[in-house]
């Protein structure tokens, strides 16, 4: 049976990340290395002693924990470990999609990183500050989510953004619209519906500012096909195609992050098994709630590399 690798995405980062991987193994080591004089500062530094608010920023959560996830792959690699020869199909959450094709070749580690710091910085600027806003919508079915944000939206944005699965969506838009959408899917029988605490309507049709920058950026950077499929966020389909990945990276800024389709597309094409690479537990988490049958394990810490390698071999 196959296995699939995935990618975390914001949220999941937490100072000291990624340092026993690096005080294990130069490859990963190098890795922070290459992302610090891509940025041409010590992110390295911020992910490892912080400040936690500073590193929870966009355009430093991105990169970084996409340098975590990258460290864990050279680890792997550093000891033989083929991800062509191992890994059917890799994925990641948001931002997460970037280091699953960083991982697979599809642009080098500097570039992935150059890339995620304008995405950061265009995401957190495409709209004024207090204008934008998402909340989590739990337990409600879609259809009902969806016919909400419809209602709330009226001439305005609001739409669902992340399926996350396990019955959690999160609904992304102009603030008031959103806080209308969060109050009509209580009154259809939400068991929660909670504002988050997030710098921007990630997501939505408001960051189609932020599209237009990353159209641009990706148009600029050597990309190659990766060794190992994707599976997009937006599309939930593998392709090995560098011009339509870029294509569909443009269109994840504003589209939908469909991860409940992802992992069910994952066990309908025979992945029995979905590693988690980077920091954190999330996906493994919300594999579990999606679909009990896929078994899930985590590839964050030197330990982890040792017990994936056993596991893989």
């Amino acid at each position: 049976m196959a296995v699939a690798f995935t990618f975390p995405g914001q949220g999941s980062q937490a100072v000291g990340m990624g340092k026993d991987l690096a005080d294990a193994f130069p490859e990963a080591r190098r890795v922070f290395e290459e992302v610090d004089d891509a940025l041409g500062e010590k992110l390295s530094k911020l992910i490892w002693e912080g400040p936690e608010e500073t590193l929870t920023l966009t355009a430093n959560a991105q990169p970084a924990l996409m340098a975590v996830s990258l460290a864990a792959i050279r680890a792997l690699e550093a000891r033989g470990f083929s991800l062509k020869d191992k890994v059917a199909y890799v994925a990641g959450h948001s931002l997460g999609e970037y280091s699953a094709l960083a991982a697979a070749g599809f642009v080098s580690v500097a570039d992935a990183a150059r890339l995620l710091r304008v995405r950061g910085n265009a995401m957190q600027a495409a709209v004024p500050a207090g204008e934008g806003a998402m909340a989590a919508i739990i337990g409600l079915e879609q259809a009902d989510v969806e016919a909400a944000c419809a209602e709330a939206a009226k001439g305005s944005i609001c739409q669902v953004a992340n399926d996350n699965g396990g019955g959690q969506l999160v609904i992304s838009g102009a603030k008031p619209a959103v806080e209308l959408a969060a109050k009509l899917c209580t009154e259809k029988g939400a068991k929660r519906a909670l504002m988050l605490q997030v710098s921007a309507p990630f997501h939505s049709a408001l960051m189609q500012p932020a599209a237009e920058i990353m159209r641009e950026a990706l148009a600029g950077v050597a990309k190659n096909s990766p060794v190992v499929p994707v599976v997009s966020n937006v599309t939930v389909t593998p392709t090995s195609d560098p011009d339509e990945i870029a294509r569909r990276l443009v269109a994840q800024v504003t589209g939908r992050v469909r991860w409940r389709e992802t992992v069910e597309w994952f066990a309908a094409n025979g992945v029995a098994t979905l590693y988690e690479v980077g920091a954190g537990k999330v996906l493994s988490g919300l594999a579990r709630r999606i679909n009990r049958d896929v078994a899930t394990g985590a590839v964050g810490t030197a330990a982890d590399v040792e017990a994936a390698l056993a596991a893989l071999a």
